[in-house]
C-alpha cells in the first residue's frame, strides 16, 4: 500500500520561504512521478510542480523561478522549496504520486494523494 504524507506548511510573511516535504512510502520512490498541487476554497486543484521518474522537473508558470523541486530517492522524499512567497501562494498543498501517468500535470492522473499541508502567506 502506497502512502503519501506531506509536512512543512505554516505561516510565513510575503517574501519569505518554506520547504515542504512529501514522503512516499510502500514502494520505491524512483518508480513514481511525484507532483505538487495546491487548492484554495471553492477552486479546483492547481498544478504547481512535478518531478518525473527521470528526475526531470516541470513547473507552473506562476511558480517558476521561485519554487525548486528535488527528490531524494534514498529517503523516499520529495522536497518543494518555496522562495519569494506571495499572498497568492496561500493554499493547501497536496503531494501526489503515480507510476503510470503520461503528462502528469492533471490531478486525475494520480492514484495516490496526501492529506495536504496548509501554507499561508501574509502580506
Amino acid at each position: 500500500q502506497v502512502q503519501v504524507v506531506e509536512s512543512g506548511g505554516g505561516l510565513v510573511q510575503a517574501g519569505g520561504s518554506l520547504r515542504l516535504s512529501c514522503v512516499v512510502s510502500g514502494r520505491t520512490l524512483s518508480d513514481y512521478h511525484v507532483a505538487w498541487f495546491r487548492q484554495t476554497p471553492g477552486n479546483d486543484r492547481e498544478f504547481v510542480a512535478l518531478t518525473y521518474r527521470s528526475v526531470d522537473t516541470y513547473y507552473a508558470k506562476s511558480v517558476k523561478g521561485r519554487f525548486i523541486l528535488s527528490r531524494d530517492n534514498a529517503r523516499n522524499t520529495v522536497f518543494l522549496q518555496m522562495n519569494s512567497l506571495k499572498s497568492e501562494d496561500t493554499a493547501v498543498y497536496h503531494c501526489a504520486a503515480d507510476s503510470h501517468c503520461t503528462g502528469c500535470r492533471l490531478p486525475e492522473e494520480y492514484d495516490y494523494w496526501g492529506q495536504g499541508t496548509q501554507v499561508t502567506v501574509s502580506s
